[in-house]
């Protein structure tokens, strides 16, 4: 392990070059980078062919929770596999099975099939991301145990999520329009392909901290130990909570953007653009907040997730969709609060349970998202796209101020400055 500066760690932020120059992470960040493409490219296809044959805004925000939903049971039920199993096997197996779930999909556009197998197999697709997800966030905090740095590697990996999630939506949208959607399909396979290939050089095989292997099918345990954990440690609580509050603004825009742009006449192209435009706000967020040194981002969670819902509330009078997209813009710079609370739950967390502390945390999330979808996607067909918007961006904003008035600011304080000291949890 590498030591950790004191004089730095949390007092200054570490330069982009120090991140890059940790071996194997820049290799391991453009290959995930390809992933996330790919992702997003897939999730515009499967909208687009499912609001192609129905005309529906609830089965087009159905197929963005379809595949969110099984993020959720991927990350709650299986994520304690990356506590005991190394790393790369995760990685590599998950990247493996996930694209022999995209030929199928390929296979299943093709030929037509019905709506509900396509669904089912997006499901199980995503099913597969969950270990990945826990194991690639345990390897993060592993790589950097210089905190200061690691919260700037945190900030980097959350950049290109942001980049390349509206990168991947602009591109699927542009594919769907130019080539068709098998053509985008057979593209998110070659990517999971490539990065399963570039996980495997490049990674070491190590083994875990967690349980040894005899436990390796315990996964009502996991949940179990999981939730006793966060639900006994007010600070992890809290943080969660304020993740789950946050869900339905931030899931609205994406949810109802396809219906939004149709109704509005715009083309398949111009879709893809509309769906990034809070994505691209985030990107330009974590490049802000990520100047900022990790110890002292901590205090912005709050005031930002406040924020974050008001933009949306214009969409409400329907103006021009220069005017929607960068309030969605404005609206997705200020989920750039996620970045502090991401790295103040991973610094927090238990080593030696941080797989299902990330997978439990992460499948509550999910599962508000992939409500928040389908309820704006109800809204939506029951009302208008513009209306769902507003009424999700009030409910968030509501459980926010809820979540604020029980906030354990002291508890939270001495936390975080503890895991940037140093003295975090082992």
């Amino acid at each position: 392990m590498e030591s950790v500066p004191a004089e730095r760690s949390g007092t200054a932020v570490p330069s982009l070059g120090e991140v890059f120059r940790r071996k194997g992470f820049r290799t391991v960040f453009c290959a995930n980078s390809l992933s996330l493409w790919g992702d997003s490219v897939a999730q515009v296809t499967i909208a687009s062919v499912v609001y192609a044959r129905t005309g529906s805004a609830l089965a087009t925000a159905a197929t963005f929770t379809v595949s969110m939903m099984p993020k959720m049971l991927g990350r709650g039920l299986l994520s304690g596999l990356a506590d005991r199993l190394p790393y790369r096997d995760v990685l590599v197996q998950s990247h493996v099975a996930r694209a022999l779930l995209a030929v199928i999909l390929v296979v299943g556009v093709l030929f037509d099939w019905p709506i509900p197998l396509l669904l089912l197999a997006l499901f199980v697709l995503e099913l597969c991301a969950g270990p990945a997800v826990a194991a690639g966030q345990i390897l993060l905090t592993e790589w950097f145990p210089d905190r200061a740095l690691y919260a700037r590697a945190l900030a980097v990996n959350n950049l290109s999520s942001q980049v390349n999630q509206a990168v991947g939506f602009v591109l699927g949208g542009s594919i769907v329009a130019l080539t068709g959607h098998a053509a985008a399909m057979g593209f998110d396979v070659v990517t999971f392909l490539v990065v399963a290939v570039v996980v495997f050089a490049v990674v070491p095989r190590v083994t875990p901290a967690g349980p040894a292997s005899g436990t390796r099918l315990a996964m009502l345990a996991d949940v179990r130990s999981a939730w006793s954990s966060i639900a006994a440690n007010p600070v992890l609580l809290a943080l969660l909570a304020l993740s789950v509050a946050a869900m339905p603004a931030i899931a609205a825009p994406e949810a109802v953007a396809i219906p939004y742009a149709v109704h509005a006449g715009w083309s398949a192209g111009w879709q893809g653009v509309l769906i990034a435009a809070p994505v691209t706000g985030a990107f330009v967020g974590i490049v802000l907040i990520s100047r900022v040194p990790g110890s002292r981002q901590t205090p912005l969670m709050i005031p930002m997730a406040v924020c974050m819902p008001l933009p949306l509330l214009v969409t409400i009078f329907e103006p021009t969709g220069v005017v929607v997209w960068l309030a969605w813009f404005a609206s997705g710079a200020l989920q750039a609060f996620m970045l502090p609370l991401q790295a103040s739950f991973a610094l927090v967390a238990p080593v030696g349970l941080r797989g299902r502390l990330f997978g439990m945390a992460g499948a509550l999330s999910v599962a508000g998202s992939g409500l928040s979808f389908l309820a704006a996607g109800w809204i939506a067909g029951h009302t208008a796209p513009a209306a769902s918007v507003g009424v999700c961006a009030l409910a968030s904003l509501a459980l926010i101020v809820l979540a604020r008035s029980m906030w354990p600011r002291e508890a939270v304080d001495r936390a975080v400055d503890a895991a940037y000291a140093g003295e975090g949890p082992s």
